[in-house]
Order: C-alpha cells, then sequence, then structure tokens
C-alpha cells in the first residue's frame, strides 16, 4: 500500500507527540474519518428521531428512526465520498451511489432492529413500563446498540464494496 501522504503531497510528519498523533491519524485516517463522519450523522440521527419521536410520530417510534436513518444515510453518502474514503473508489458516481444506499438499506435495518425488539418483543413501552423507562429503553436501544451494531457493519461493506481500493470482480 502506497504512502498516502506522499499521494497527496504533504510535509513530512513533525516527530514528538504531534507526530505520534499524525502517525495514528495517518495510518488509520480512514478510520478516523469515518468515525468523524459517524459522530455528525450520530448528531443529525439523534436531532431528527427525538424531534420526530417527540410530535409528529409519537405514536411510530420505529418510522421515526428510519426518516432519522434516512436523512443521517444523506448526510453520510456526501462526506464519505468527499472526505473519508475519497482516495479510494474509481467506481462511476452513479454506481458507488447505488451501492451505498444499497449497504445503508441494510444497514438501516440493522439500526432499527434493537428498537423494534425493545419496543414490541421486550414491551419496554407505555403502560407496561413507565414514560421516562421508555423514552431511556428507545434511546438505547435505537442510539446506541443499533448505532454501534449498523456502524460496524458499514465500515466493513464500505471498504468492501463500496469504496474499495481497486475495481475489479466482486470479492
Amino acid at each position: 500500500m502506497t504512502d498516502r501522504r506522499a499521494a497527496v503531497g504533504a510535509d513530512p510528519v513533525p516527530s514528538g507527540p504531534w507526530g505520534r498523533a499524525a502517525r495514528l491519524a495517518d495510518r488509520h485516517g480512514e478510520l478516523v474519518k469515518f468515525a468523524t463522519v459517524g459522530a455528525i450523522t450520530f448528531v443529525v440521527d439523534t436531532a431528527v428521531f427525538v424531534t420526530a419521536k417527540s410530535t409528529v410520530l409519537e405514536p411510530k417510534p420505529v418510522t421515526a428512526k428510519v426518516l432519522a436513518v434516512l436523512i443521517a444515510t444523506i448526510v453520510g453518502y456526501v462526506l464519505n465520498r468527499e472526505w473519508s474514503f475519497r482516495l479510494r473508489g474509481g467506481r462511476g458516481r452513479p454506481h458507488e451511489a447505488l451501492l451505498y444506499f444499497a449497504v445503508s438499506g441494510v444497514a438501516l435495518a440493522v439500526n432499527a432492529a434493537p428498537l423494534g425488539v425493545s419496543r414490541y418483543v421486550l414491551d419496554l413501552a407505555q403502560p407496561a413500563v413507565s414514560s421516562l423507562t421508555e423514552h431511556v429503553a428507545d434511546l438505547v436501544s435505537a442510539q446506541v446498540v443499533g448505532t454501534l451494531l449498523a456502524m460496524v457493519f458499514r465500515w466493513w461493506a464500505f471498504r468492501r464494496w463500496v469504496f474499495p481500493d481497486e475495481v475489479g470482480p466482486l470479492r
């Protein structure tokens, strides 16, 4: 694998603690950028989910979650394409976008599944539990468990199929 700094013509890495941090970021740059995009889309997802669940989609928390993930996915595609994985790929944008949204569709199901289990299998909803318990269970299952599972899946699938190092036959 080529040195990404040389590929983009960056200055040499400084020494000392900043140099170690720079080498770590260089070595794991895609992961750091992917995680940063994930943090941004997590905020978008959470804001849309909480707003929708508290207002127009109050009786439909899974629908609110799906809407939130769809909006965050659009934001994520733009940021991942233009920043996280900008040195990868080689596919045409329409093909790449189709693969991105297909992977994200599977990730959406992965993300919403824990909320569905929490609400409809474990019955962590009113009147079986208090309003506070319902809200905490919704946030933990949708925003923590679901997001972490979907993030691991996306990282693997984006690098494997959407933004591969080399474009060739699917492995």
